[in-house]
């Protein structure tokens, strides 16, 4: 495989959440894998996030506001959203399930302080590929344990959206404020309850007021996989190929008409 000039790499380096850059070029499918397969000898559970703009953060939508005004006004948006939501859904979360209405403000387009990762490594590639973006993207992957051991040093687990409801519930009060000694981000597993979160085997960090942006101070694990935007399109091409589209992810109906137009080259 073809590594990148360290001119690029640095270049690559300098963008987005501080983590260590892998130097191979990813000119096709094969290339990642081979990546996510030498990653994987080290480390066995793996999550991935991909970005169409290098330049972006690891912050969740609530916390990427640069004043804490702001910060708060975007987390309380969900308890406006629950009020007129509940005539507009077809399955309604309990008043009391707030993980699961954080769900589906986020599902919406409201900003949380929820950050999706996938389970799928292939699913992390096409976002980072998809996107009006025409800038260079990048593939974050990293074991969420490094994150769960902040709280569960001794053989920790990836949390589960509800038997360790009792861990996830405070985080689910924090307002928009960072303290030193706030509560760390952590790795949740989802509450089920969208065909989205299914087909894109969704998973989440929840993200305290200690830090709002993942690096890899925090999961020593991270890498970057850059994904230059001269190589998006033929990646894209490839993932299709083997049933990676905006069709087989995206549940909705709009997105169907959207995957047959990119299809057919319109």
């Amino acid at each position: 495989m073809a590594k990148l000039a360290k001119s690029i790499v640095n270049k690559f380096k300098s963008e987005g959440s501080s983590a260590p850059v892998n130097p191979v070029a990813i000119t096709k499918l094969s290339d990642y894998f081979s990546v996510i397969h030498a990653l994987y000898k080290a480390n066995p559970v793996y999550w991935y996030r991909g970005h169409s703009d290098s330049t972006y953060l690891l912050t969740p939508s609530a916390l990427r506001y640069s004043t804490l005004t702001e910060r708060n006004t975007a987390i309380g948006l969900v308890d406006t959203f629950k009020r007129y939501a509940e005539s507009k859904l077809r399955r309604i979360p309990l008043d009391h399930d707030q993980l699961r209405w954080l769900q589906v403000a986020q599902h919406y387009g409201i900003a949380t302080r929820l950050l999706d990762w996938t389970e799928n490594a292939a699913v992390g590639l096409y976002f980072a590929c998809n996107g009006k973006s025409q800038k260079d993207g990048v593939v974050y992957l990293m074991n969420p344990l490094d994150l769960n051991s902040a709280v569960v040093p001794k053989n920790p687990t990836i949390f589960d959206g509800v038997k360790d409801i009792k861990v996830i519930k405070p985080y689910l009060k924090l307002k928009g404020g960072k303290l030193k000694r706030g509560r760390p981000t952590i790795a949740i597993n989802p509450v089920w309850n969208s065909d989205r979160i299914s087909q894109q085997q969704g998973v989440f960090t929840l993200h305290g007021s200690r830090n709002f942006e993942i690096d890899s101070s925090q999961a020593p694990s991270l890498v970057k996989i850059p994904i230059r935007k001269t190589d998006k399109n033929n990646l894209l091409v490839e993932l299709d190929r083997v049933g990676v589209n905006e069709h087989s992810i995206f549940p909705e109906i709009e997105h169907l008409s959207s995957y047959l137009k990119w299809k057919n080259g319109l």
